[in-house]
């Protein structure tokens, strides 16, 4: 059995994101020493059949913690809010656990290599958007004269889903982990203190994001041990990358243009990019051209 994993979760809808992400993992050599595990939140007969062929395991994903239907709907992709701090649970028998969403994929294996480095004594191995790339990463409301209120999405999130004040407080103004990509040992005790805090985030709040605002809680008021790696291991920047026409690669925006581990197409400002694979966007070069390219995963 190998010894390391890495999970995702789609419905049908991410099909063929999920399946471009699989392929991106697959196109380099050392991926043959990692198992790729799928949690299925309604994928088609057809679909798993396709994948079924690519993966090492396949097992239908559950609300680990139960949740009123009323918040669900028919989403029940946001099982991937929940299912995630049951990695371990789902797919036993590992010794490291790396999550990816189905909307990134893997451009440099570097990346996956740190994700699983940052793992080892028992830390979080995870990336942040409080990059120089970035520009801004806390938000405010300008009230009157020199007074703002600051709006940070850890602050947002912990407030609307029922977090104590010290709480609040204490991760408001701390550089905001996405959980959209992260890495465990099975023996890490962060899994049960996520699960703690995530139980307290959907009681109160919305499902979507319940997830990430309960590993922050978890990291900066709980305490736990934390790796934080590069924003280039999960870049969700879109609009910023530039490409390197002689290396034919992704690169960050500024120098050195180190080169892009995962490509994340997450957030409303990248639907176009998810929901059409031929969409073509203009990326600059860094000779300073301007390229239409494709931002979705092909295969060469």
């Amino acid at each position: 059995m190998k010894a390391n994993t890495i999970v995702s979760l789609a419905d049908s809808n991410y099909f063929e994101l999920l399946n471009e992400l699989i392929d991106s993992v697959k196109q380099f050599e050392q991926s043959k020493n990692v198992a790729i595990c799928i949690l299925d939140a309604g994928l088609k007969e057809n679909e798993k059949k396709i994948l079924i062929n690519k993966v090492d395991e396949i097992k239908k994903a559950e609300w680990d913690i139960k949740v009123p239907s009323y918040k669900v709907g028919n989403k029940e992709w946001l099982k991937s809010q929940v299912s995630r701090a049951f990695l371990p649970e789902y797919f036993p028998g590992y010794k490291k656990y790396l999550w990816i969403d189905a909307d990134a994929w893997v451009n440099s294996w570097e990346a996956i290599e740190l994700y699983f480095k940052g793992s080892d004594n028992d830390k979080l191995s995870i990336s942040t958007s409080a990059d120089r790339a970035y520009r801004q990463v806390i938000r405010a409301d300008w009230i009157f004269g020199g007074f703002a209120k600051i709006k940070s999405q850890n602050y947002k999130h912990a407030k609307s889903s029922g977090f104590s004040q010290k709480i609040i407080r204490t991760v408001a103004l701390k550089p905001h982990l996405n959980i959209g990509v992260f890495c465990l040992n099975k023996t890490a005790p962060h899994w049960n203190i996520w699960k703690k805090n995530l139980k307290t985030a959907l009681k109160s709040g919305k499902i979507f994001g319940s997830e990430q605002i309960a590993m922050n809680v978890t990291i900066y008021f709980d305490n736990l041990e934390v790796e934080i790696l590069p924003a280039y291991c999960n870049w969700t920047l879109i609009d910023d990358m530039k490409y390197d026409t002689k290396k034919n690669t992704f690169v960050e925006n500024y120098l050195p243009n180190h080169q892009i581990g995962i490509v994340h197409l997450a957030g409303k400002h990248n639907n176009h990019i998810r929901l059409n694979k031929n969409h073509l966007e203009e990326v600059k070069t860094l000779d300073g051209h301007v390229i239409k390219k494709s931002l979705r995963f092909k295969a060469t």
